[in-house]
């Protein structure tokens, strides 16, 4: 029987415990989930590609079924070179549906192959955006349930390496 490979696309700036939790639960499902971070050079990152490579890498160590990798171009393109069948999306609310909806669709237009699976993110995640978790860090906020204790200090290091 074939692998199951899922990818879970994002530009993972930086990488929360809701990521991880649609993550894990990926791969409660599929033989392997490919985290793709997204090149997308219209975003303003915080965090380089690299960084965020490093970051999830990291997270990750201790899974092998967990890959990380990084793609530009249509999504779609990049979930057929790698044998995938399925991309992984996490719905925070009722509004991302609407987008993610009509991505999906557009996707599944271009090829019949792949079908993308939305995961509802776990309650206690549903606010949770790396948006915001970058607004917190900046502020001094705490961001401890939010970010495992290594991107909390990718984060310290990014906004307050000047400061005590």
């Amino acid at each position: 029987m074939p692998e199951k490979i899922a990818v879970y696309p994002g530009s993972f700036d930086p990488i929360t415990y809701g990521h991880m939790d649609i993550i894990n639960r990926g791969l409660s499902v599929f033989d392997s989930v490919i985290i793709a971070v997204a090149r997308n050079a219209s975003k303003n990152a915080l965090f380089s590609i690299e960084e965020r490579v490093d970051l999830i890498s990291r997270v990750f160590a201790d899974e092998p079924r967990a890959k990380v990798d990084t793609f530009d171009g249509l999504l779609i393109d990049y979930v057929l070179s790698q044998q995938a069948t399925v991309i992984i999306r996490g719905l925070r609310a009722v509004s991302d549906f609407e987008y993610e909806f009509q991505i999906a669709q557009m996707n599944r237009g271009i090829s019949q192959e792949v079908e993308t699976l939305f995961m509802m993110t776990a309650v206690p995640y549903s606010y949770l955006s790396s948006s915001i978790v970058k607004e917190v860090s900046s502020l001094n906020g705490p961001v401890d349930g939010l970010v495992p204790p290594l991107v909390k200090q990718a984060l310290l290091d990014k906004f307050h390496h000047n400061h005590p």
